[in-house]
């Protein structure tokens, strides 16, 4: 069995869904340590102004070293307001956005104690909106090194590594192309908004 254990990204990236779409079992390691200036709990989509790098604040700071389960996002912030208008302001012109932006409204209207929870949510969402069945498992114990069948993802999230190599990605038309050029390998949202269910044929390396 093809299987891949990764991150529990919120709206993952490309790179992350290419491996996700690929394999036949998903293990979501929620056991790992929270890791700073990682994509845990941030995603990134494109403005009119370049890269819009969308934060889900995080409750004791971001020093922290515990597991990903128990990282609970700091309640006193109006996080999910900003990133929905963000995500409006950036997006409400794309070919797709109306098609999707009901569904995703109110995934931003929920509370979430917990970044995994959000996040998990987030993935579900655009599981469902792609049609896919995917055979997602979460993890019930931290497992350092799994076997080698098994492609393991997780410090490829670790810094901005694979998200500006765009020779490796194939290229789509994006709303702010003309003035950035293409941006690769942004939160799935943003292929998502421009290809709607098409956006299939976009994802892989």
């Amino acid at each position: 069995m093809n299987s891949v254990v990764c991150p529990v990204l919120p709206f993952p990236n490309i790179y992350w869904w290419s491996h996700v779409l690929s394999a036949e079992q998903i293990i979501l390691d929620q056991w790992e340590h929270f890791e700073k200036m990682s994509f845990r709990n941030r995603y990134m989509v494109a403005g009119s102004g370049g890269i819009i790098t969308l934060s889900i604040p995080i409750a004791e700071g971001r020093q922290q070293r515990k597991a990903m389960r128990d990282i609970r996002i700091d309640a006193k912030t109006q996080w999910q307001n900003q990133h929905w208008r963000t995500l409006q302001s950036a997006y409400n012109r794309s070919p797709y956005f109306e098609f999707f932006e009901s569904e995703l409204a109110k995934l931003y209207q929920q509370e979430f104690e917990h970044l995994v929870a959000f996040s998990k949510a987030s993935i579900d969402v655009i599981n469902q909106l792609l049609k896919q069945k995917l055979n997602f498992t979460e993890s019930s114990d931290f497992i350092k090194l799994y076997p080698e069948k098994t492609v393991d993802i997780r410090s490829h999230f670790r810094s901005n590594r694979y998200l500006h190599e765009s020779k490796k990605y194939t290229p789509y038309t994006q709303l702010f192309q003309d003035r950035l050029g293409f941006q690769a390998n942004l939160s799935l949202l943003d292929l998502l908004f421009m290809e709607g269910n098409f956006c299939m044929d976009f994802i892989g390396l």
